[in-house]
């Protein structure tokens, strides 16, 4: 080993050799203070170069563990959340139609279909009117059987032919 260091790492064997030749001139009790100085502080590195952070970490892995698991209890206890649903509407599907429109500002004229309503929108904005087809599906009976839309030349502006039936 001696020989490879020689040959191949000569910087680290000419250090070596040097730290030796100093320990040896060094007193016995030199030597005991110096070895326990370097045990102190190896021991004072490994404390607080590895045990500490290791322990902050712990800590800090604890505290996030507490705080998940009181929040996963707090979402339990409130239980789930539902939304209300909206009320039924009762009536002809003319009634129904008609009605739903009224509250998403759509205009329309409604003429009985077999089982059903055939709805004509002369002139809505396209949201109104999709709204307003979301709302008769959620709160009646009535589908869409078919639909028809035309763009109108005023950007956002349609007209519709809306067939409705239970």
């Amino acid at each position: 080993m001696r020989n490879f260091l020689r040959s191949q790492l000569p910087t680290l064997d000419a250090g070596l050799t040097w730290g030796g030749q100093w320990w040896q001139a060094r007193s016995p009790r030199e030597r005991r203070l110096l070895a326990i100085l370097s045990a102190v502080l190896g021991t004072l590195l490994f404390v607080y170069g590895v045990v500490k952070p290791i322990q902050g970490a712990r800590a800090t892995a604890l505290a996030d563990i507490r705080t998940y698991e009181t929040l996963n209890a707090r979402i339990r206890a409130a239980g789930t959340l539902t939304t209300a649903r909206p009320q039924r509407r009762t009536g002809t599907p003319a009634e129904i139609a008609m009605q739903s429109a009224g509250s998403f500002g759509v205009t329309l004229t409604a003429a009985p279909a077999d089982g059903g309503v055939r709805a004509s929108i002369a002139d809505a904005g396209y949201d109104s009117v999709v709204h307003w087809l979301a709302d008769v599906t959620t709160t009646s009976d009535l589908r869409v059987r078919r639909l028809t839309i035309q763009k109108l030349a005023a950007p956002g502006r349609v007209s519709a032919t809306v067939e409705l039936a239970r």
